[in-house]
């Protein structure tokens, strides 16, 4: 799907309409040959409940691909980066201006971000509403 970011994944359980899905989430390192001897390879695993497709069965150790689509993804790297580093560039220049001196400035933005990430976390429900995966079969090769 071009429009969607997927990963692999293989379903742990079915209840009702959801499928659980374990999916192992690797950093960049994980595929270079020297990461076993670095040390910096990371992978980890992550459990997510996936609304399953009408009439379509889900056994437990299947593959299959999660897929979201990539404008909610896109949302997510906005609210989460791209929103608390204009509000700390915004504060810091903003009460540098005004003549506060830089350790209030710098300690009072990151209290701006923080607030921000509290606010975050009070809407994450209704913020989770946007965020559905849903599930693509794996082509048979």
């Amino acid at each position: 799907m071009a429009d969607a970011v997927s990963h692999k994944g293989r379903v742990l359980s079915t209840e009702g309409g959801t499928v659980r899905v374990e999916i192992v989430s690797e950093s960049a390192c994980a595929a270079c040959h020297a990461s076993g001897l670095c040390g910096m390879a990371e992978s980890r695993k992550k459990i997510i409940d996936v609304p399953s497709k009408p009439g379509r069965v889900y056994e437990p150790g299947e593959e299959v691909e999660v897929c979201l689509a990539r404008k909610t993804g896109m949302r997510a790297v906005l609210l989460s980066y791209v929103v608390p580093v204009g509000i700390l560039l915004i504060l810091i220049l903003y009460l540098s201006m005004i003549g506060m001196g830089e350790l209030a400035a710098g300690v009072l933005s990151v209290a701006g971000v923080a607030v921000y990430y509290l606010i975050l976390y009070f809407f994450r429900d209704r913020l989770a509403d946007g965020y559905t995966h849903f599930l693509e079969e794996l082509p048979v090769l």
